[in-house]
């Protein structure tokens, strides 16, 4: 039985119904029964353990409410399968969910605040461990030969690339990497603002990805990085053959206490690397291929002469 909580569904337009509950109303689209939210990495243990506690919170705060769990999904407009994906640890609710679920619970923001826990494990494991350590960084150095890099897509240009990707990434799985990858750029709004340095080949920039706005758009996000004060943005152009970055990409990020770590397609297997030995070897590949790139003045020029021709 409900106590005090039971409501009933008014219809206030197309595709759209309200609920009320002892005074509260609650607006639920249609469409909201096609659960939303992200799958949870079956190998990310502490994503895991995050997403069963946040599922265990909401289980209880519906019990202690009584409120059975079919009348919950009617109540917050989502299907009665998801409530239990999401109470049995098995699925990651989305933002909206919580703050839906917190207003039919009468929650006071207990449950809308989860959201922050959530935010943590929305992402794979593999990403979200290499946004940690971009976001403690005080250097970073990127060389990219295959695509533009990472920090520097728009969210638009990284869908055109996951759009791609063999097989497949399901809609809901490729919106996940899109948040991932422009989440990760939050590194150029950071204080004290750590020193970025980007060298892209010239074919990266050559390659259309996307239709002519994205392309547009892309272009001017480099423009605008690479006239921040603290990010060098170098070019290297096609005509200067062989070098030594073209094995594959290469990272190199530096830390406050003195320590580093490296990672390089064609080097050690493509592992992270920290011993100082190795550090070194990644240090000079990358240093080489910034002598031999155009300046950044230059770089940018050829950007601009780029944006201009699209």
């Amino acid at each position: 039985m409900l106590s005090g909580l039971s409501g009933r569904l008014v219809r206030v337009g197309r595709g759209r119904t309200r609920r009320h509950y002892g005074g509260a109303r609650i607006s639920v689209e249609a469409e909201k029964t096609d659960e939303p939210g992200w799958d949870v990495d079956p190998d990310d243990d502490w994503a895991l353990a995050m997403v069963a506690t946040v599922g265990r919170q909401l289980r209880l705060r519906r019990e202690a409410v009584g409120m059975r769990a079919a009348e919950f999904a009617a109540a917050v407009g989502y299907g009665e399968d998801l409530v239990y994906k999401i109470e049995s640890g098995k699925r990651i609710p989305r933002p909206e969910y919580l703050d839906t679920a917190d207003e039919a619970l009468r929650a006071g923001g207990l449950i809308a605040a989860m959201a922050e826990d959530v935010k943590k494990v929305r992402y794979p494991k593999k990403v979200r461990g290499l946004a940690q350590l971009e976001a403690r960084a005080v250097e970073i150095g990127v060389y990219e030969c295959s695509s533009i890099a990472g920090l520097l897509q728009t969210a638009e240009h990284a869908r055109a690339l996951f759009e791609v990707w063999q097989p497949p990434y399901s809609a809901d799985d490729m919106e996940r990497m899109v948040a991932a990858r422009t989440a990760r750029q939050a590194v150029f709004e950071r204080e004290p603002a750590p020193s970025l340095s980007f060298v892209q080949e010239e074919g990266t920039l050559r390659r259309r990805v996307g239709d002519t706005m994205v392309i547009r758009q892309q272009f001017e996000r480099l423009l605008e990085v690479g006239r921040l004060r603290n990010v060098t943005l170098q070019v290297m152009p096609m005509h200067n053959g062989p070098h030594a970055g073209l094995s594959g990409r290469i990272d190199v990020l530096k830390f406050a206490d003195g320590t580093a770590v490296g990672r390089s397609d064609g080097a050690f297997d493509g592992r992270p690397a920290s011993d100082p030995r190795q550090l070194r070897i990644l240090e000079l590949r990358y240093g080489t291929i910034r002598a031999q790139a155009l300046p950044p003045r230059e770089s940018l020029a050829l950007i601009e002469k780029l944006l201009g021709e699209t």
